[in-house]
């Protein structure tokens, strides 16, 4: 008699660390920038941080998980979303200050990054199924945008102080740089050709995307 086959495993190391990965891309974020967001050390969700010195995998602690979700505002629903196998990876693309990149030795003779100096900087978003695209038709958003360009936008994507965004109230759509967000107002300045700061209540606000890239 054959016997029974042993049932999948659902919750795995690795899966519960890609979710956090996931989550800081999700952010905007780095996995050392995510912990930073959530009040821990940089160090939390490094690689080296997830094997024990003898070799063995170590799970992220229930508290650090905890930390990250209330500073993403993330339900452990979606948190649990992240682990299945339906997310896409989080992807990255390396990053340095614009500065320092003029100097010597950061890129190969095809332009493309060298060396070691680069870091890593996630994707804001990872899954197409929560973007969507605005186009800009006319002058309305000159000179930060012009007619034809087109933004995309990311719902799901954590915003923070100096993030530039779509907010939709009732009646308009507003394209600014996000100044602060609390429980009881969303305050931003508005771009475009007659910019300002613009305060809403947070009751009239219907949804805040994150501008993740522009096409222009």
């Amino acid at each position: 008699m054959a016997k029974p086959s042993k049932a999948p495993r659902l919750l795995t190391h690795e899966r519960v660390w890609t979710a956090l990965d996931r989550l800081a891309a999700k952010a905007g974020l780095s996995p050392s920038g995510l912990a930073r967001r959530a009040g821990l050390d940089p160090t939390t969700f490094n690689k080296s941080k997830r094997i024990t010195s003898d070799g063995r995998e170590r799970w992220p602690s229930t508290e650090s998980v905890s930390k990250v979700l209330a500073a993403t505002d993330t339900s452990i629903d979606s948190f649990v979303q992240l682990i299945g196998n339906g997310a896409r990876q989080a992807a990255s693309v390396p990053q340095m200050m614009l500065a320092e990149a003029a100097q010597h030795g950061h890129f190969d003779d095809h332009g493309h990054p060298a060396g070691k100096a680069w870091s890593d900087i996630a994707l804001p978003a990872a899954n197409a199924d929560q973007l969507f695209a605005l186009s800009i038709s006319g002058e309305a958003f000159e000179p930060a945008y012009r007619g034809g360009d087109v933004l995309l936008m990311s719902p799901a994507t954590a915003t923070r102080r100096g993030d530039r965004v779509a907010v939709k109230t009732a009646g308009e759509i507003l394209i600014g740089e996000l100044k602060r967000r609390s429980a009881k107002v969303v305050e931003l300045t508005v771009l475009g050709a007659a910019p300002g700061g613009r305060t809403l209540a947070a009751s009239d606000v219907e949804w805040i995307a994150r501008i993740v890239w522009v096409r222009q």
